[in-house]
């Protein structure tokens, strides 16, 4: 070509090139594409066309370009929404210079490459040659994969209507739909030679790739004319067994059938089973309905109508495997060995609802698979913590999409026998919202009258749930309803002791952390000193549960120190000066309580799912402010305690030497500490009142002490619960004086016989004896 401007506006292109000679449409939108269309006017209608390297780039620069593009003539442009459609002419080839402009619109200077044309004097010519026809026949394979019947005559019209070789092969290239990148290596190619190895290499791959695609279609096709086949023939040869008589059927159907047959299912059960079945067999494999069916119908085949083990109620066996399994607890063991000789002697007898109510970690859930050892049932474990759609219990109608049986039909199940264990873990942690109350579906479960013929809304037939022996867990009885309760014994597994803790671990828990180490006894040795140290400064809880991961944490060290120190290496016994090195620094550094108590605070028990605590209310007065402050998350239980607790100081002032003014006219500020945590409850009252006459006599109380009880506006000290929890938790701490409420005498029995020769009881009836105690110095006053 001659006459081309030295620099031209550019067109940056991001799916496409455009080759020499071919017309190509384009979609122009971008303000700088539009611009640099809007100068071609400018330049005889010619402007150069680049491919971006990048076509998510909206403003490419030079470096984002290919350096190789078109000259192009611009036939016609077409306003539409948004840009516009450029039909351009490519005319040739040229190699980016350098950049003169970029706003408006991106300009270039450039250096033309001559167009591609065949010679009889190329060298290369024969091989040229050929390669130009071989690349036509692909191309033309190509285009009968497509359409065996237009294929050729379309290629004809596209390809074969074009005089110039080398055009031929730009064509081709444009209508193969390939990468920009493959396009622009076309584009580039500086020889005949090498743009025919190109597009040989580009046809080559497109033809597998599409003979591939036709091979799978074609295997598609023959699959699903394979399925419409059997549809058919399953057709006629149900239509054929129909016409017969005969009872036809696949061999999972009759698999089906003799798993049922096989079931010892009840009569009531064996009609709707045979309504069921024909019904399936009317259907067709495909159709959406049966695979419900026969996933119901499964599920009947699975569950175990007849099938039960047969009790172990020997009650040696059973002590012993309790025993074996738990340490301490002897009213529960006593309860349970009480449950199995009444069904002994009554084989009829309805198994007891057991709940265990206690703080975790105390072997609820342990001590239910000891029970079922101890029985000879099959043991399963329901978790209902977070419960809130009662259709989980009862389970789902087959209406719906997806539905399945409730949760104790499956466990059910899977235990294989109609007579398991099953335990409800976490029953008073059930919720309740607009999908239904589970604790009520429960009361039918639980129920031995009712449960004979438990309907689950899936299965829709009647389920006898009567032998099965229900243990439930909770660790508190707050969250449980009343009229579920009253379905259940309630059996309460207290704290342990510190005692109790360390013969447990002998016991239990060292044993298992060396089993599963894979240590000896002589490498991991705790002795009863360290262990004690354990149990005070590295746990604080009612159960063993973290008791068993701080042992099992020193083992995982000491099975590290004996590969690394080789496994004949002796290892000391874990003394107390070598428990900061394996475990760290201690983490409760104040359980033995506080060392001096000032005036106006009052160390009082308190009870809380996880155990035993001693809580210290403090108590300050205020000026001119005649108001009760109550800070540290008090509950209104616990608020209404406090001020019942100041209006008896108040009326018994003057007998006791605290000056009736000093009350009026000074304002009270009450804290219970932590002030993070949540309290309420009425067993802090007594502590309340101590805490406020400490206060207005300015005398401390003493720092071994400490007391629980609800006080009344008579000075009558009620009784209150977790009394077990509660002088364990001030055992620990180091307190060995406690003051509890009369009436909480026979609370004391609980008590580990060791604990209560250890520690000083004193039970009263009144906050006149609990002053002589707590401040005998103001009781003098009298």
């Amino acid at each position: 070509m001659t006459d081309l401007p030295p620099a031209l506006p550019v067109l940056p292109l991001k799916n496409t090139v455009v080759f020499p000679q071919l017309v190509i449409n384009l979609a122009v939108g971008r303000s700088r594409s539009l611009s640099a269309v809007k100068a071609a006017a400018d330049h005889g209608q010619q402007m150069i066309t680049i491919a971006q390297r990048d076509p998510d780039n909206e403003a490419p620069t030079r470096e984002e370009l290919f350096d190789i593009g078109t000259i192009v003539s611009v036939k016609r442009v077409e306003s539409r929404a948004g840009g516009a459609q450029v039909i351009v002419q490519g005319l040739q080839r040229i190699r980016i210079l350098e950049v003169l402009r970029t706003d408006p619109h991106l300009e270039i200077s450039y250096e033309p490459i001559d167009n591609l044309q065949l010679s009889d004097e190329d060298p290369d010519d024969p091989r040229v040659d050929a390669l130009l026809r071989e690349n036509i026949e692909t191309a033309m394979r190509i285009a009968n994969l497509f359409d065996s019947d237009k294929g050729p005559q379309v290629f004809q019209q596209l390809v074969g209507s074009i005089d110039d070789p080398i055009v031929q092969m730009y064509r081709m290239a444009s209508l193969a739909n390939l990468e920009v990148a493959r396009e622009q290596d076309v584009l580039s190619a500086p020889t005949n030679l090498a743009l025919v190895e190109t597009l040989h290499d580009i046809l080559g791959h497109e033809l597998r790739v599409n003979e591939l695609r036709r091979e799978i279609a074609e295997q598609a096709k023959q699959d699903i004319d394979q399925q419409q086949r059997e549809h058919l023939l399953r057709h006629q040869k149900r239509a054929i067994e129909q016409a017969l008589g005969e009872d036809g059927g696949s061999e999972d159907m009759v698999e089906l059938r003799e798993q049922l047959d096989d079931a010892k299912l009840p009569e009531g059960v064996r009609k709707e089973v045979d309504r069921e079945l024909k019904r399936l067999g009317r259907m067709s494999e495909n159709a959406a309905d049966y695979q419900v069916a026969r996933s119901y119908l499964e599920l009947i085949a699975e569950l175990p109508w007849q099938e039960r083990t047969e009790d172990t109620l020997d009650l040696g066996h059973a002590k012993g495997v309790l025993d074996e399994d738990h340490y301490g607890l002897e009213d529960i063991k006593d309860r349970i060995l009480e449950s199995l000789a009444v069904m002994q002697l009554n084989p009829n007898a309805h198994a007891p609802i057991l709940c265990f109510v206690g703080p975790p970690g105390v072997g609820k859930t342990s001590l239910g698979q000891s029970i079922a050892r101890a029985m000879g049932r099959n043991f399963e474990r329901l978790s209902l913590g977070g419960l809130h759609d009662e259709a989980e219990l009862r389970g789902h109608r087959r209406t719906y999409i997806g539905a399945m049986p409730g949760r104790i039909l499956q466990a059910v199940r899977r235990a294989g026998v109609n007579n398991p264990l099953l335990m409800l873990d976490e029953i008073d942690k059930l919720g309740h919202d607009f999908r239904g109350d589970p604790s009520a579906a429960l009361m039918e479960i639980l129920d031995p009258v009712q449960n004979k013929e438990f309907r689950d809304n899936y299965l829709n037939l009647p389920f006898d749930l009567s032998n099965v022996f229900f243990i439930t867990t909770a660790n508190t009885l707050e969250g449980i309803p009343r009229a579920l309760l009253d379905r259940m014994e309630i059996l309460e597994l207290s704290g342990y002791s510190d005692m109790e803790k360390r013969e447990i671990a002998r016991r239990y828990l060292i044993p298992r952390q060396r089993s599963e180490s894979g240590l000896g006894d002589a490498q991991l040795d705790i002795p009863e000193s360290a262990l004690s140290v354990i149990i005070r400064r590295y746990t604080r809880e009612a159960g063993v549960r973290s008791l068993e991961r701080v042992i099992g944490r020193m083992a995982r060290k000491r099975a590290r120190q004996v590969l690394e120190l080789g496994a004949d290496a002796s290892l000391d016994a874990i003394e107390d000066d070598t428990l900061r090195e394996l475990l760290g620094p201690e983490r409760f550094k104040s359980e033995q309580g506080r060392e001096s108590i000032p005036a106006g605070v009052a160390p009082g028990l308190a009870w809380t799912e996880a155990g035993g605590d001693v809580l210290y209310v403090e108590a300050v007065l205020t000026h001119r402010d005649e108001r009760v402050t109550l800070t540290g998350q008090l509950g209104e239980v616990m608020q209404e305690s406090a001020k019942a607790a100041r209006s008896y100081i108040w009326s018994i002032a003057e007998s006791v030497g605290i000056s009736r003014k000093r009350i009026e006219k000074r304002g009270v500020h009450i804290h219970v500490p932590a002030g993070a945590v949540p309290k309420d409850g009425p067993s802090a009252g007594i502590t309340m009142a101590m805490a406020l006459a400490s206060a207005y006599s300015r005398i401390p109380i003493p720092q071994d002490l400490a007391m629980t009880g609800e006080l009344t506006l008579t000075g009558l000290v009620l009784p209150v619960g977790g009394i077990k929890e509660k002088v364990l938790a001030a055992h620990r701490a180091g307190v060995r004086h406690v003051i509890l409420p009369k009436d909480n005498e026979a609370d004391l029995e609980k008590l580990p016989e060791a604990v209560r020769k250890d520690m000083t009881i004193t039970l009263v009836d009144c906050l006149a004896d609990v002053m002589a105690i707590a401040l005998p110095t103001l009781h003098k006053h009298d």
